[in-house]
């Protein structure tokens, strides 16, 4: 296990992982340390087999309070010096200078939410803006505490919103709803982003953090981990499909997989009436697309 400056990291007996975003004085405000350390966390300890779900939150009064704009020079870690086009970008994307001085570094840590074929859910328990708010909308549920605050307020900073939001946020609201409160900028109490259908539910602030793991471990305890991260990859990948055949290919794969695989016990236990005992793994997923 990785030591961390900017996060905490806890995996319970039942695979449940808290991840904290653990800078409280600065109210979790996102740096270029943070960054690297979600995107490795996402890409290498989530990943582990042990590893069932993970609920993200944030320690103190905030979840994160955007970047940390205290930062020399361009606070976001970009490379001024480069006049970067569209072809170029994705030719080298994985190049320097590319990879760390035009790409987005909120982008980088969503990517990697995206990819994790396992359950995250945000328990947002107080301000979150700009990055804080973007990056939890590459998490697949997000429970808030009647403290929250949510804001997509890059207009105010002459900033676009980022961490690949453009994508997730009109699929999760409406493009009418993710319009709105982009032009606006504005501050979201818990309850307008619920009722934006932005948010699962609202919680108390004492209640939140414990329904979240509690959904999470819903998710997991007796479930196939191959038939949860198959089953995440097809619901994202088929939804923005432009024809309903790509769906049925991809479902045709998955179901011959499972079949032969976790399938087999999953079958085997309704009908002995037992709890099943699944053996595949997250790590180990059948290529579908």
């Amino acid at each position: 296990m990785t030591a961390y400056e900017t996060l905490t990291w806890d995996v319970d007996g039942d695979g449940v992982a808290t991840l904290t975003l653990d800078r409280p004085d600065a109210l979790n405000a996102f740096d270029l340390t943070m960054a690297r350390e979600l995107e490795r966390v996402f890409l290498v300890d989530a990943r582990h087999d042990d590893v069932r779900a993970v609920v993200v939150t944030g320690a103190g009064r905030a979840f994160c309070a955007g970047m940390d704009l205290s930062a020399e020079g361009n606070v976001f870690g970009l490379d001024e010096s480069l006049s970067p086009t569209p072809e170029e970008l994705r030719a080298h994307l994985t190049e320097a200078p590319y990879h760390d001085g035009v790409r987005d570094t909120g982008g980088r840590v969503a990517l990697a939410i995206h990819a994790l074929p396992k359950p995250v859910i945000a328990a947002i328990n107080g301000a979150a803006v700009g990055i804080g708010a973007t990056m939890t909308l590459a998490m697949d549920l997000r429970l808030a505490s009647t403290k929250a605050r949510i804001g997509f307020v890059f207009g105010r900073l002459g900033i676009v919103p980022e961490a690949t939001s453009s994508w997730f946020l009109p699929r999760i609201v409406g493009i009418q709803q993710a319009l709105e409160w982009v032009y606006a900028a504005d501050i979201l109490t818990a309850d307008q982003a619920l009722a934006g259908r932005l948010l699962r539910s609202v919680h108390e602030p004492e209640d939140l953090l414990p329904a979240a793991q509690e959904l999470a471990r819903s998710f997991v305890v007796g479930r196939s981990p191959v038939a949860l991260g198959l089953a995440k990859q097809m619901l994202y990948r088929n939804g923005a499909a432009g024809d309903p055949l790509e769906a049925h290919l991809s479902d045709s794969l998955a179901m011959f997989y499972t079949s032969i695989g976790d399938g087999k016990e999953g079958v085997a236990a309704f009908r002995e009436k037992r709890e099943p005992r699944f053996t595949g793994t997250a790590s180990d997923l059948p290529r579908i697309f």
